[in-house]
């Protein structure tokens, strides 16, 4: 549907123009649950021309503290929220509650970035899609590896042909399991899984866009190798993905870093090539911090640029510009079927391809 077709159907109102003419922009959180809110509202205060009215959470308990914590206004209700005129809101619920914020957010007229996956299901995000071009608002999936100088490195070698022609790539993104942070996290009905659908599409995402092309074929193998009996979603997976361009990738997703490793995980990738090779270590920039307190295991503290930040500054931009974010809800879309077809590869034991 064409952005004039959708805002043929669109109520009258709010004006989404004229909120457009003022200096700033009014934007907000709508769910705590994800733990990546946090860094979130930090760095949405700090910039220039942004407003941040506030986040919504229904838990009371949770609302409380992170009001506390963080020194914003909280609103007991998500529509509360939405009637204070915003611009644009990030979603960061459970997986599984993606598809009612982005319905209240589009009804109210807001720009949405989303926490990724997208949904939890598939005909929730198919849904998302349609509510999505009804309302005319724009939708960015929350990938900020896309925005890391490390990973745009990686993406001009290939695309400038430097490393010639591409003969495989081996990606991991491991962490501890989240289940200390956020319970939810490790509850199949709101997350839709476990490791594999926490990890996996990142580095799906990075292969769509380095070689412009889709995944074509999905081989997977799941399991619960790590918290056997403490959780019943997988906590490890290893995935290979043949592309439409014919490369072949492997993704490690699994949740195996100990509670008390320096730093949360990684997220790393071999590309080899005829002319050469290249291992992005995304996180890879950071001092050791050793600490006589309490927490006596010492940390790994990260510098250099912030891939949120310049993610938010994209949503941000193609607000003011009203234009299509450079991370679309296709990108989110395509994968999150990555993820399914990997448990339904490990389901059945056979490679799964994906239709386009």
């Amino acid at each position: 549907m064409s952005d004039a077709a959708a805002n043929s159907l669109r109520p009258a109102t709010p004006n989404r123009q004229s909120r457009l003419s003022r200096a700033g922009l009014r934007l907000g959180i709508l769910s705590f649950a994800h733990l990546h809110a946090e860094g979130y509202q930090a760095l949405l205060r700090q910039m220039p021309g942004v407003e941040l009215v506030g986040f919504s959470d229904e838990d009371k308990e949770q609302g409380e503290r992170f009001a506390r914590q963080c020194g914003i206004r909280w609103f007991s209700k998500h529509q509360d929220l939405l009637k204070e005129g915003l611009d644009g809101v990030i979603v960061c619920s459970e997986n599984a509650r993606h598809l009612e914020l982005v319905q209240m957010a589009a009804e109210a007229g807001c720009h949405i970035l989303c926490e990724k996956p997208v949904e939890a299901t598939l005909d929730a995000a198919l849904a998302m899609r349609k509510i999505t071009e009804l309302h005319a608002v724009r939708f960015m999936t929350a990938f900020p590896m896309r925005f890391a100088p490390s990973a745009r490195a990686v993406q001009g070698m290939i695309r400038s042909g430097q490393l010639g022609r591409i003969y495989g790539v081996n990606g991991v993104n491991h962490s501890e399991i989240p289940k200390a942070h956020r319970a939810w996290f490790a509850d199949k009905k709101l997350a839709g899984g476990g490791a594999v659908m926490d990890h996996t599409v990142h580095l799906a995402d990075l292969l769509r866009w380095y070689f412009q092309a889709e995944v074509e074929e999905v081989y997977a193998e799941v399991d619960n190798l790590f918290y056997p009996g403490e959780v019943d979603v997988d906590t490890a997976g290893l995935i290979l993905l043949k592309m439409t361009n014919g490369v072949q990738a492997s993704i490690d997703c699994s949740w195996s870093r100990p509670t008390w490793y320096p730093r949360w995980g990684h997220l790393k990738m071999e590309v080899v090539g005829e002319k050469g090779a290249v291992v992005m270590d995304s996180f890879s920039q950071h001092v050791t911090l050793y600490s006589r307190g309490a927490a006596r295991n010492p940390s790994w503290v990260g510098f250099g640029p912030d891939a949120n930040r310049a993610m938010l500054e994209e949503f941000v931009a193609s607000i003011r510009e009203q234009r299509e974010p450079s991370v679309n809800f296709k990108d989110g879309l395509e994968a999150l079927r990555v993820a399914l077809t990997a448990y339904e590869s490990a389901t059945t034991h056979t490679p799964v391809k994906l239709e386009h």
